[in-house]
């Protein structure tokens, strides 16, 4: 290491925090590869007496320097917080799982006793769980209280190794006499989707003794929303649910209606952007109005709730004295809607619980095209469910928890009707894609006119949103990608530049006059266009201008770390 190399590092230690047992290396950017690297940060660790917590967020710590600052925790058997968020920055993903083991080793070897485990914004994948599972299931992990794994990236594979881990963690520890107590779960922007979320419900209904579960930003639909509400009901200490931006529909929001109702100490509950709709919101109402007499917060924004039923939900808050926020803001209550809502909470007395409501939709009047939407999307629901069910080889599936977390699903198999493109298109999912066959590739470059921008903007947004990392999905997303891409690039009349300008209006990075909806993830464009940057059919000259948008901040990008990082990590070798 450069003499000046030495300095600077001293310098951003000198600026170390330390007290109440606690060593901090919070925020000071130290970029750790090397033993030699680590030197100064062993030194502190290794002369702290006591060490309770340390912090290692906002620093870069490589698989040589995670194994040297590993052998000074071995001795550090009082360390309790390990709070390692966002300590991989510009890291392979590859790096990432053994740096971790290392780590890990370390305090399983100390015999330390962890009460909170951080590895929030740390963009790792499902095999970054891998990295940590070995930890979760060991002695040191029994006493664990607070696990936070926000916006990692995990996948469907990562949630069920994490679900796997934690039950394990619990039998063991309950053979001990001292079961796993866990308090607060925290697992936001990690796609876990249903599968992902049943499992770690499993894993929830066994554990018992949850306080806050944070999962917002997951794509749950109502058969994950369902087993995790069955899951919370055996959890009758749960003060805090946040599923913001997920799923519900309406009976999702039913089945945590039902769940509400038994839960008594429940202070928060964050269903923003979930889609309960109206009858889902009565149904939540109706929860609210027969208990939760402890209930701090309500959120129930951007959920396409109508008038009559927003009204329901402010005339059941009437006797919860400890409210102090009501959010109904974003759906459809139209101009009277919202002056009857104040007047309901003002002759309550509680006018000023009430969030703003100034993006509110407006009062919408059709009726039965909205019922048709409905039915149409509970159909795809039901087709996407019964496909997954014959895929696994199962009809029914019960949980190892005291209750079901699953209902019974009927094993009879139903014959699953043709899909054209234009279905597909129109509602996309993934088995429709694969329901298209093997020429789906073909098929969907032939029908698209790629002299209009505009139509191949929306064909490969539509398909990306369905990417999915198993590998049949992937596959199919991906070629059909490069058949749709590669017709198009190679056109005379395709105009690549106003290509990447409407994908990223789209895309929401780039404004526009034009009032669009962007689109609600972008999870799945951003992995379809690392793969797409990569082929010989893209255009290099385009690869500064997604760069420039990409790195721009941005909180839906935000909530895709794994995805986004991915993408620049290509862009910067092109």
């Amino acid at each position: 290491m450069a003499s000046e190399d030495i300095t600077k590092l001293a310098e951003s230690l000198a600026k170390t925090k330390v007290g109440g047992g606690q060593l901090s290396f919070k925020g000071q950017s130290l970029k750790l590869n090397t033993a030699e690297d680590a030197e100064e940060v062993i030194k502190q660790i290794e002369e702290f007496d006591g060490l309770e917590a340390l912090r290692l967020e906002g620093n870069t710590v490589g698989v040589e320097a995670a194994k040297v600052i590993a052998k000074a925790l071995e001795k550090k058997s009082e360390l309790k917080r390990c709070h390692w968020s966002d300590m991989f920055t510009g890291r392979l993903r590859s790096e990432i799982p053994p740096a971790l083991i290392s780590l890990g080793d370390a305090l399983i070897t100390a015999g330390a006793q962890l009460v909170e485990l951080d590895l929030s914004d740390n963009a790792f994948g499902p095999d970054g769980v891998r990295g940590f599972e070995a930890l979760l299931k060991s002695p040191a992990c029994y006493t664990l209280q607070e696990l936070k794994l926000n916006n990692c990236g995990m996948g469907i594979g990562g949630g069920k190794i994490l679900a796997a881990a934690l039950k394990e963690c619990h039998r063991k520890s309950s053979a001990q006499g001292k079961p796993l107590a866990l308090k607060i779960f925290v697992a936001g922007r990690n796609r876990l989707e249903n599968d992902g979320a049943t499992a770690l419900a499993e894993a929830f209904g066994i554990i018992g003794t949850l306080e806050e579960v944070h999962m917002p930003q997951n794509g749950i639909n109502h058969p994950g929303i369902t087993a995790l509400a069955q899951a919370f009901a055996i959890n009758s200490l749960l003060r805090v649910i946040n599923l913001n931006d997920n799923t519900f529909t309406e009976k999702g929001a039913v089945a945590m209606a039902e769940t509400l109702k038994s839960l008594r100490q429940i202070e928060v509950i964050n269903f923003g952007d979930c889609l309960v709709r109206s009858k889902g919101a009565v149904a939540i109402a109706d929860a609210v109005k027969e208990g939760l007499h402890k209930l701090k917060e309500l959120n129930l924004s951007f959920c396409e709730i109508k008038r009559d039923a927003a009204l329901t939900v402010a005339e059941a808050i009437e006797d919860k004295a400890e409210l102090e926020k009501l959010d109904l803001n974003g759906n459809c209550l139209g101009e009277e809607g919202c002056e009857q809502l104040q007047e309901i909470l003002e002759g309550f007395n509680m006018a000023s619980v009430l969030g703003s409501l100034s993006d509110d939709e407006g009062e919408e009047e059709d009726d039965e095209e909205e019922e048709e939407e409905e039915e149409e999307e509970e159909e795809e629901e039901e087709e996407e469910e019964q496909q997954q069910l014959k895929e696994r080889g199962q009809g029914e599936q019960d949980s190892l928890t005291p209750k079901k977390i699953i209902e019974s699903q009927d094993s009879t198999p139903v014959p699953s009707p043709p899909v054209d493109v234009a279905t597909f298109l129109a509602f996309p999912s993934p088995e429709k894609l694969l329901r298209l066959g093997p020429k789906c590739s073909v098929l969907i470059a032939q029908q698209t006119d790629t002299s209009d921008v505009e139509k191949v903007v929306t064909a490969v947004l539509r398909i990306s949103s369905v990417f999915k990392d198993e590998a049949p999905v992937k596959t199919a997303v991906q070629e059909t990608t490069d058949a749709l891409m590669r017709k198009a690039f190679t056109s005379a009349t395709f105009n690549s530049d106003a290509f990447v300008t409407r994908l990223l209006i789209h895309m929401g990075l780039l404004k526009s006059e034009e009032k669009i909806k962007t689109v609600p993830s972008l999870y799945g464009i951003l992995m379809t266009l690392n793969h797409m940057v990569q082929q010989d059919y893209f255009p290099k000259s385009l690869a500064p201008v997604l760069t420039a948008f990409v790195t721009k901040p941005n909180r839906a990008l935000d909530s895709c770390s794994f995805a986004r990082h991915m993408l620049l990590q290509t862009l910067h070798q092109l």
